[in-house]
């Protein structure tokens, strides 16, 4: 009899303590969860990823060459649509007047190293001649970002 006691305590212990976490907690756990979007977007556990966010300012360049600026400026737009096309920019846009001359912000998406990301910002004319310059941060966000980008294609009526 005691050895029965003592068996059936030790497997009510292993049934109740045994568990892993993930068996024990299913609060948690999203029943909407689509294993294949989340590895197609590159999101972990919690459906996030890194990102890059950069932040633009003025640059050093002061030229008053209204050409000069305008054809630079072109060069920055055109360089950002190539970026959203090769899926390396998901997020662009400028900032209201503010006291800390930022002009605008990028969201960097599928780039390996802060490295990697200023040299891929050198391929934009403005930065690259000094009418732009720029801060760099590491961002964790949500893997979902670049899902909006479909339905801009269809809600502008004027580009750039």
């Amino acid at each position: 009899m005691k050895y029965i006691l003592i068996i059936t305590a030790t497997l009510l212990t292993n049934l109740t303590f045994g568990q892993t976490k993930s068996e024990k907690d299913t609060t948690n756990s999203n029943p909407n969860y689509d294993k294949v979007l989340a590895e197609k977007l590159g999101g972990d556990d919690y459906g996030m990823k890194s990102y890059f966010l950069v932040i633009l300012k003025t640059g050093t360049n002061k030229t008053e060459d209204k050409e000069f600026i305008n054809k630079s400026f072109g060069g920055h737009m055109d360089n950002i649509n190539r970026l959203v096309k090769e899926g390396k920019l998901i997020v662009a846009g400028p900032l209201g007047k503010n006291d800390k001359t930022y002009r605008g912000i990028f969201i960097l998406n599928n780039i390996k190293t802060m490295e990697k990301a200023k040299e891929l910002l050198q391929t934009d004319p403005a930065i690259k001649i000094g009418l732009l310059d720029y801060e760099i941060f590491s961002w964790y966000g949500s893997a979902a970002l670049p899902e909006y980008l479909p339905a801009t294609e269809k809600i502008w009526r004027k580009q750039f």
